[in-house]
């Protein structure tokens, strides 16, 4: 029987999936946590036997899906498939202070890091500070404070896929946006965002 605080959705492999991160967890400190949980993803990623649910390839129209696919009831951990459609992105935001790994399962994703360089009140000065377009069976770690990036993917026609990895349920985030929407400075406003999650089958 599930429990009804720690959701689990059945795929082939998941078992074998979750052992991995589990061993993965018990690699240390936050660092080596990260490193090999990325590792173990970059494995599961090519892993015939590891299928995530058909529906994680189903995009949702107006907004990128989070389908959590499973909660560790012994580590806390959580893994959510997220569906990018075409031109479906992210906002400038953090992770709460969680650790998060994020792979690429399918299709390509384009990603830009932003180090803070100052903060006045809830105003947050940034600087992109480096973008990889990441391809399928790609992976990388956010360890705060180094945490404030955003997603995107770029294609016009093709849907992505992509499976994080959080340290714990991540049930909310701050999001930054432009003080000044298309004036080209680094100003940005600190906006609390509850993070919806799609139902996942």
């Amino acid at each position: 029987m599930t429990d009804p605080c720690c959701p689990s959705v059945d795929f082939p492999g998941r078992e074998k999936l979750v052992r991995a991160i589990d061993a993965a967890i018990a690699s240390g400190d936050q660092h080596a946590v990260t490193a090999a949980v990325r590792n173990a993803l970059c494995r599961l990623i090519k892993d015939r036997d590891v299928r995530l649910p058909d529906c994680v390839h189903e995009p949702i129209v107006d907004h990128y899906a989070r389908r959590e696919l499973y909660r560790s009831p012994q580590h806390g951990y959580s893994v959510v498939a997220m569906t990018w459609g075409p031109g479906q992105g992210t906002p400038l935001h953090d992770h709460s202070g969680l650790w998060c790994v994020e792979g690429v399962w399918d299709g390509e994703l384009e990603i830009t890091q932003y180090e803070l360089l100052e903060r006045d009140g809830e105003r947050f000065r940034f600087r992109a500070a480096g973008g990889i377009h990441a391809g399928a069976g790609s992976a990388g770690s956010l360890i705060p404070p180094h945490e404030y990036h955003t997603i995107r993917n770029a294609s016009a026609d093709a849907v992505a896929v992509s499976l994080h990895i959080y340290k714990a349920e991540m049930a909310c985030c701050a999001k930054f946006l432009p003080e000044r929407p298309g004036a080209g400075d680094e100003w940005f406003v600190r906006e609390d965002a509850a993070l919806k999650t799609d139902e996942a089958a």
